[in-house]
């Protein structure tokens, strides 16, 4: 923090993990692993970034998305505190284009992308756009 360094801490299973229904066990796991070096929470952002989508052009539905976000909403609320909870931005980094942003982000517990490769694409205006909620 000294140096006004931010984090976006990334999380997520892999497909092998989400056939096996352990997406939370899993990324519960990751959050806690990290909970306890966190002195600032308003200088984090929780990224669900699913392995199985990263690059490979599949994306969480907006319901598997939300589901994710909001249970890691109930975790910060139950490890750390509802202020926590309420306030820290959790965002969706699976595979994000302009063909699913709309969808993803007009669900209640999705706060904003990661973009990674559509980033450099003309569709990153149509993502960008789909945030100004």
């Amino acid at each position: 923090r000294a140096q006004g360094i931010k984090v976006i801490a990334c999380v997520g299973e892999t497909l092998e993990q989400r056939e096996a229904n352990d997406t939370m066990k899993v990324v519960s796991a990751q959050i806690e692993a990290f909970i306890p070096s966190v002195e600032r929470w308003e200088d984090v952002v929780i990224a669900y970034e699913p392995v199985w989508a990263i690059g490979t052009g599949k994306t969480a539905t907006a319901d598997q998305a939300n589901d994710v976000h909001k249970a890691i909403r109930a975790l910060l609320a139950s490890k750390v505190s509802e202020a926590v909870a309420s306030s820290t931005r959790i965002v969706y980094g699976g595979s994000v284009k302009g063909a699913n942003c709309k969808e993803l982000i007009a669900e209640p517990d999705v706060d904003g992308f990661l973009v990674g490769g559509a980033s450099l694409k003309p569709e990153f205006v149509d993502i960008i756009a789909s945030t100004a909620k």
